[in-house]
């Protein structure tokens, strides 16, 4: 069932229910009204109808005006043969739809109005009639003109009988109870409507409105279109869950963003390894060729063109190398295995691995160890040499002096270790600088480059090192050199 049908029906059902409780309510009230009114008054008949079971309400209406002429028949009857005092008291009762009426034996000597029917004339009751069981309670008077009369029996200063009559009219008093029944009957239901109609709206702002912009913002993302924000107020289920679909949304734009990024590096990627695997397999088929067609004709030129086909075949071997490396790594499926290492003794057996191949290539090497002969790392060895080959070499890519250098120093800086490596190669801009570990990112962007590479040597050194909890950075000046730095945390004893 959908939301708003529910609302609808919940819109009817508030009007409804309290409707149909108070009409079952008023019945069994009014069933057991009309059966007191029967024991009590011996009504019967239509009668009960025209004054809507509230027999004894009327009574009261002329209470205190009955309770006063009472009180002066007993203590004072002179005052009923005084016409100002009768009218002054038929007036308030002509506020109440009342008249008074004043017998003196057989003769009314008072009539508070002028349009007296003559069948309530006639059917006045006797002085002290027994008609009257329940004293200023009245009784009601079927007729041409209805009426509930009640009567005061007493003894004028002359010993002459006298009755005192409070007339209520029903004619003019019912209609107006039924008016005003009618009209809080009327008022009572214009107010649940616009109790129900203030619930539904604010049901509806609380709910619908953000259902509306949460089916907006499912459309958008269906059509593909994640450039939007799912605005959110409220702090109950709803707002949470329009602030859960804005994050969703939010990582589904990032996920995006990454995806388009991931096939933008995908393309560079390819397209690196085109060229990269294009420039050696072209020497070797020439080379080959040459060798084929009879041009290296001397076994000096056999040898050189042999070496060079030997040469292009080990960077290509490199190249897929260090592509495989660093898919294994940005997957994170590289299984590093950390040891405890000494500092001291792991770049001593480096410092003389690499030495050899520097010193081949007329580049001097200097080392420096200012850390204790006995601090230790927690590293991968593996993987720790490869960052160290991988800056190296790339260091000597860049070294365009006749003479060059590269020094290797090992600091202590508190719980980490330090490694700098620094070469005096042509250095790297400073608009290059904060790009060199990006992925498949190339200082010298030409495709004819002297130093190859594919651009993600950097960036493996960088995933390592992360892996390894450190951090690397590096220092340049264009036509000095470059210096990288890069920590590995100490290892400490756990003590318990």
């Amino acid at each position: 069932m959908k939301l708003r049908t529910r609302l609808i029906i919940s819109f009817f059902i508030i009007i409804l229910v309290p409707v149909l409780l108070a009409g079952a309510t008023m019945w069994g009230f009014g069933q057991y009204q009309h059966k007191a009114i029967r024991q009590i008054y011996n009504i019967d008949g239509n009668a009960y109808d025209y004054f809507v079971n509230s027999f004894k309400v009327l009574s009261h209406f002329t209470k205190s005006s009955y309770e006063k002429l009472q009180k002066t028949a007993r203590e004072d009857p002179r005052n009923l043969e005084d016409q100002d005092y009768l009218n002054e008291i038929n007036r308030e009762l002509e506020k109440k739809y009342s008249y008074l009426i004043v017998r003196r034996g057989e003769e009314l000597v008072y009539e508070g109005t002028d349009n007296l029917e003559h069948s309530l004339r006639e059917n006045l009751p006797e002085y002290d009639s027994d008609v009257l069981q329940s004293a200023g309670s009245g009784f009601y008077l079927e007729g041409e003109e209805q009426a509930l009369i009640k009567q005061i029996d007493f003894r004028f200063p002359n010993d002459d009988k006298g009755s005192i009559f409070i007339i209520t009219s029903m004619e003019r008093l019912l209609p107006d109870i039924k008016g005003i029944l009618l009209d809080l009957m009327i008022s009572i239901l214009l107010i649940l409507i616009f109790t129900a109609g203030m619930l539904t709206v604010w049901i509806y702002q609380g709910i619908i409105n953000p259902i509306h912009k949460l089916q907006t913002a499912a459309q958008n993302i269906k059509a593909g279109n994640l450039d939007f924000t799912v605005e959110t107020e409220g702090r109950d289920e709803i707002g949470e869950l329009c602030r859960n679909f804005e994050e969703m949304r939010v990582r589904l734009k990032e996920s995006e963003e990454e995806m388009l990024a991931g096939e933008k590096e995908s393309r560079v990627l390819i397209s690196n390894i085109s060229h990269d695997l294009k420039t050696p397999i072209t020497a070797i088929k020439g080379y080959v060729e040459g060798i084929m067609d009879g041009v290296a004709d001397t076994p000096e030129k056999q040898d050189k063109y042999i070496r060079t086909i030997y040469n292009k075949a080990n960077e290509m071997d490199t190249l897929i190398n260090e592509l495989t490396l660093y898919s294994r790594i940005d997957t994170n499926r590289v299984p590093y295995n950390f040891n405890r290492i000494n500092v001291a003794d792991y770049f001593d057996d480096c410092v003389e691995e690499v030495g050899l191949d520097l010193e081949a290539k007329n580049i001097r090497l200097n080392y420096i160890d200012y850390a204790d002969r006995d601090v230790l790392i927690i590293a991968d060895p593996e993987q720790l040499r490869r960052v160290i080959n991988n800056i190296i070499s790339n260091s000597i890519k860049y070294l365009d002096k006749e003479q060059g250098f590269i020094n290797i120093r090992i600091r202590d800086v508190g719980d980490f270790i330090q490694i700098e490596i620094e070469d005096n190669g042509k250095g790297i801009a400073a608009k290059d600088l904060p790009y060199i570990f990006d992925r498949f990112y190339r200082t010298d962007a030409s495709r004819n480059s002297s130093t190859g590479g594919s651009g993600i040597g950097l960036s493996i050194v960088k995933k390592i090192i992360e892996d390894h909890g450190g951090k690397i950075w590096a220092n340049s000046k264009e036509g000095t050199g470059t210096i990288m730095y890069f920590v590995i945390r100490k290892y400490q004893e756990v003590v318990s």
